[in-house]
């Protein structure tokens, strides 16, 4: 049995510049593994607690020193002596220990970091790659990914209220080729923001970030690409919505409101918010909205689930990767998908609960990423092993969203071996 020596953990930045935690472990027959751990910007209320320092005089308060010293006092005193093949046992004593709900004693990501090295370690014990560590003898597979190219919402500096606009490849044959069907349109819309004197930056998550009279406006671009790029709307790419409804809903109001576009703000009510996308649908080859509406709207929610029922509703901040919403969800069919992001509830062992859950009731899963990302692949890993279908990555630039795509492409070389 490998038995945990030591857990370290270090202060590091993500892809925002924003600090987070890295963490080392070594089990007493020499086996090192690490995990870094993500955050996000457009955080749903009931995840997770990441622990921050709230020093100013460090990061603006964003320094995660306090986190790292919980890895090296607390938790790796529990963990000391422990098999690293003991993944449930060891992820249910870190949540003991914290003693929280929402892990706000400890912090989520110091949590999450150590949860993640042991199950790498674990991996490396059993000399098998992660994916085939976490699915055991299940099924494994890969996803079609879903690739945000263009960025607005709390991702992006510019006019667009909606937070991602992605590009699904349904029609490729495998992974590679629908990785390159997707590249191929990100350059092709690149070309086309060009030629309409439009900028080419890039917002959080890689995806470009023009200032756009309007949604549509940002729909008809990504048509233009990807027919320009050789490929089919509809029948061999697809087109889905992050719209982080959060984030423009105004609780006193109870009203959607638009802001960010100055031009043609408008003010909706959850029912005159569906219809609009219900309108966006019946346009233009959308068949996957994600956080449609606000996390606490259930009554919208509701209507939403009625009225576009035949296309995928994902739940994030909705669901927050968290089995007791999901289980709201199931009860009361709302949604018919949910996003996974490990962080937003801390353990690796709860992750795959609430994808179990998710299955065992028809919903779709959807592996995710978060905005403040790092080099770290472990959800490509995830998504294959879990047999999910789909995985939320970012666009085909940075180096902290293409790592992830680059992980896939060598995981559907050793399956197919």
């Amino acid at each position: 049995m490998s038995k945990i020596q030591s857990i370290q953990a270090l202060e590091i930045l993500d892809s925002r510049g924003t600090p987070t935690i890295q963490v080392f472990l070594r089990t007493e027959d020499g086996i090192t593994s690490s995990a870094c751990v993500p955050s996000g910007a457009s955080t749903g209320e009931h995840e997770a607690i990441e622990l921050r320092d709230k020093d100013p005089k460090r990061y603006f308060g964003k320094g995660v020193i306090q986190a790292c010293k919980n890895v090296e006092g607390p938790i790796q005193e529990l963990l000391i002596g422990r098999s690293v093949f003991d993944q449930e046992k060891l992820d249910q004593a870190m949540i003991d220990l914290d003693g929280t709900e929402n892990k706000s004693n400890l912090g989520a990501n110091a949590i999450l970091g150590v949860s993640l090295a042991i199950a790498r370690a674990g991996a490396k014990c059993s000399n098998l790659p992660l994916f085939q560590y976490i699915a055991q003898k299940n099924k494994v597979s890969m996803p079609t990914p879903m690739m945000n190219i263009i960025n607005g919402g709390a991702h992006a500096d510019n006019s667009i209220e909606f937070q991602e606009f992605m590009i699904r490849p349904i029609g490729a044959k495998n992974f590679p080729e629908a990785l390159r069907w997707g590249a191929e349109v990100f350059h092709q819309l690149k070309k086309n923001l060009k030629n309409k004197k439009l900028t080419t930056s890039v917002g959080d998550e890689g995806g470009f970030a023009p200032n756009l009279r309007s949604d549509q406006e940002a729909l008809d671009l990504i048509i233009q690409s990807i027919e320009s790029a050789g490929y089919k709307p509809e029948k061999e790419i697809t087109i889905a919505l992050d719209c982080a409804a959060s984030e423009f809903f105004d609780k006193k109001e109870q009203t959607y409101i638009a802001m960010k576009q100055e031009k043609s703000p408008y003010s909706r009510s959850s029912q005159e918010q569906v219809a609009y996308l219900k309108k966006l649908c019946s346009m233009y080859p959308i068949d996957s909205v994600e956080d449609a509406l606000d996390e606490n709207d259930w009554n919208g929610w509701k209507i939403l689930s009625q009225e576009l029922g035949d296309i995928q509703l994902v739940g994030d901040d909705l669901f927050v990767t968290n089995p007791k919403f999901l289980q709201k969800g199931i009860d009361e069919q709302i949604a018919n998908s949910i996003l996974i992001k490990l962080n937003q509830i801390g353990t690796l062992t709860e992750t795959l609960r609430t994808i179990k859950l998710a299955q065992q009731n028809n919903y779709k899963t959807v592996i995710s990423h978060r905005s403040g990302e790092t080099e770290d692949t472990f959800i490509a890993d995830l998504a294959v092993a879990t047999h999910s279908g789909q995985i939320k990555t970012g666009s085909l630039s940075r180096s902290d969203r293409v790592a992830k795509y680059n992980r896939l492409l060598e995981i559907d070389r050793w399956i197919r071996k």
